[in-house]
């Protein structure tokens, strides 16, 4: 089956299953698994923070930083287009009593600061108390400059905000940009990393922060339910994913300008107003094309995609080579 869903259908190689089975474990909750404890302080040394926390998922760890960040009653400033506004359930809002403060996005994916500035609520018993601003990068597969995130970092800084990082892709970020991911993560209070993306590791992402946040946020986890055990097996996998897969992100990308050149040859089908910068390919579809028929004839012949996804969206990850990106092309211009 090839799969353009989600880089979150990415499978573990034989080198990663191989360091899953002979890992040491131990009872994470006791903080006796020794694997756990060597991803979350290799995890908080390499990007410039003074603990991590391995947590399930990125929902988990955005909940957890925003959780730690705010109390009830707070609020937080993000993107209309904000995975933790739009395609979390509501957990802040729901378990924190934290209040989302949704500003719409620029076409880069940025949010205007100046426009930030008039959602921060005054000093008054009326209203929530603005505490922190998250950030998505890359969101939608678009990537934020350097330059942008450090106006940013200067505006929190001036309102007395926290910064926070959705870094579902942040890896994605650092090879488009071109930069070591201290770069990025150097202007933000914590940050989550998903290592179960293009990185491909089977599960799991990284919540990263002060001492202090990652205290709460552990103890939030908890709380949550989120409280593992002989969790090793799937930090030894997040460990070699860090270790061994962030530089063939580029071959991903370079693999979705192929898929979104290719496409833009295929009657009904344009690409060309979504520049690609990382692994995503948003696709205009005409109405000449039947996109749910379209994907039931493609899943017939091996091939997923999700119909109706903002037109369409692909996306390629370590599981889509190039002659899956042919087979693709040839399967849309047969039907």
């Amino acid at each position: 089956m090839i799969d353009f869903r989600s880089d979150t259908v990415t499978k573990p190689c034989k080198s990663m299953l191989q360091a899953m089975v002979e890992a040491e474990v131990g009872d994470d909750v006791y903080g006796d698994d020794p694997t756990v404890n060597y991803l979350e302080q290799f995890a908080a040394q390499r990007h410039g923070f003074e603990a991590a926390v391995f947590v399930s998922s990125g929902t988990q760890a955005n909940l957890l930083a925003i959780l730690a960040h705010c109390e009830r009653g707070d609020e937080y400033l993000c993107g209309q287009s904000a995975h933790n506004y739009r395609y979390e359930a509501g957990g802040a809002a729901v378990l924190g009593s934290v209040q989302p403060q949704p500003v719409e996005n620029e076409p880069d994916g940025s949010l205007d600061l100046q426009k930030l500035a008039t959602y921060i609520k005054p000093d008054d018993f009326h209203f929530a108390r603005t505490r922190l601003l998250s950030l998505e990068n890359t969101i939608g597969g678009k990537v934020l400059s350097l330059d942008y995130l450090a106006q940013a970092r200067a505006f929190c800084d001036q309102h007395s905000l926290q910064l926070h990082l959705d870094g579902a892709r942040v890896y994605n970020a650092a090879v488009a940009l071109e930069v070591d991911i201290r770069a990025i993560a150097a202007h933000f209070d914590s940050m989550t990393i998903c290592l179960s993306k293009g990185l491909g590791a089977p599960i799991g992402s990284l919540l990263l922060g002060s001492k202090a946040l990652i205290n709460k946020a552990r103890r939030l986890r908890k709380m949550l339910g989120g409280g593992m055990r002989q969790a090793g097996i799937l930090a030894a996998a997040g460990q070699y994913a860090l270790e061994n897969n962030v530089e063939r992100l580029r071959e991903d990308h370079d693999n979705a300008r192929y898929l979104a050149q290719r496409l833009n040859a295929v009657k009904g089908f344009d690409a060309s107003a979504y520049p690609v910068q990382t692994n995503l390919v948003y696709v205009d579809v005409g109405t000449e094309v039947d996109i749910q028929l379209m994907a039931k004839n493609l899943l017939e012949q091996g091939i997923q995609i999700t119909p109706g996804y903002q037109g369409m969206r692909l996306v390629t990850h370590l599981g889509v080579s190039r002659s899956d990106i042919d087979t693709l092309i040839n399967a849309l211009k047969a039907q």
